[in-house]
C-alpha cells in the first residue's frame, strides 16, 4: 500500500478484533501494525482501533453466533484509508446523525484492505475449535483501492468509472450531481452485464442468462429515466 501505491501512512488507519469469551484479542496483529507503523515514521497511537466480532470477524455466515456447524472463520485486522475532515462527507451523509469513526458508513473513511485470519471451525457443539490447516484470507478491490490512490471518495467519478458517467452525461444531457441514483445504477449494471456477456452468457428467461436480462433491463429503465435516447453503435475500421 506504501510501497507500490505510494499511499501515504498518514492516511492509513487500521482495525484489529478486540477478543470475546472464546477467542483472545488480537495482541499479534497490534504488535505487527505497531512496528509497521514505527518503521514508517509514524507514531502508531491513534492509529490502531479494536472492534467487536461485528466488524472484525469473518465467515460467510458473519459473526460467531451466526455460524453453522462445520463452517470456517476467524478474526481479521483492516486497512482504513482516510479522506479527511475537510471533505465534510460525514455532513452529507445518511449517518451524519451518528458517531464518526473509522469503522463508521459515513464514507470519511473507507476500508481498502484486510487480513482474515481463518483459524476456527464451528463444531456441532456450537463452539469454536482450530482448524487444522488455518490461513489467510487477504482482501482487497481493485476500485477501492483506486479510491485511495486518486483520493476521490466517489467510485463514480475516478479515472475507472468517470469516462463512463461523462458518456452518459452527454448522450442524456443530464448533470451527474443532480442524478447521481440513475447515473450509477446505468453504470454498474452495464459493467456487470458486459462481463457476464463475455463470459459467454446470454439474455435468457432463466438462470444467468435471467440475471443478465434483469440488469440490462433496469439499466435501461434508469437510462430512460434520464430521457436518454437509443444511440446507433459506433463501429470502428
Amino acid at each position: 500500500l506504501t510501497k507500490e501505491l505510494k499511499l501515504d501512512p498518514k492516511n492509513l488507519y487500521v482495525t484489529i478484533f478486540k477478543g470475546t469469551d472464546d477467542v483472545p484479542r488480537d495482541n499479534e496483529a497490534e504488535k505487527l501494525w505497531i512496528e509497521l507503523f514505527t518503521k514508517a515514521g509514524i507514531d502508531p497511537k491513534g492509529k490502531i482501533f479494536e472492534y467487536d466480532a461485528q466488524k472484525n470477524w469473518w465467515s460467510r455466515s458473519g459473526p460467531p453466533e451466526n455460524m453453522p456447524a462445520g463452517e470456517p472463520g476467524g478474526p481479521d485486522t483492516e486497512v482504513f484509508y482516510d479522506f479527511g475532515a475537510q471533505l465534510k462527507l460525514h455532513e452529507t451523509s445518511a449517518f451524519k446523525d451518528m458517531p464518526c469513526h473509522v469503522n463508521c458508513d459515513c464514507g470519511r473513511y473507507i476500508e481498502i484492505a484486510n487480513s482474515v485470519f481463518m483459524q476456527y471451525s464451528k463444531t456441532p457443539a456450537r463452539k469454536l475449535e482450530p482448524l487444522p490447516k488455518p490461513n489467510v484470507d487477504f482482501g482487497g478491490g481493485l476500485e477501492r483501492l483506486l479510491l485511495a490512490c486518486e483520493h476521490q471518495p466517489d467510485v463514480f467519478q475516478t479515472s475507472l468509472l468517470a469516462p463512463v458517467i461523462e458518456t452518459i452525461a452527454v448522450q442524456t444531457a443530464k448533470n451527474y450531481r443532480e442524478n447521481e441514483l440513475s447515473m450509477r445504477i446505468v453504470t454498474d449494471h452495464f459493467i456487470a452485464a458486459s462481463f457476464i456477456i463475455m463470459a459467454g452468457i446470454h439474455p435468457s428467461n432463466t438462470d444467468q442468462g435471467y440475471i443478465l436480462r434483469r440488469l440490462i433491463r433496469r439499466a435501461y429503465d434508469h437510462f430512460s429515466k434520464l430521457d436518454g435516447k437509443e444511440v446507433a453503435p459506433i463501429l470502428e475500421a
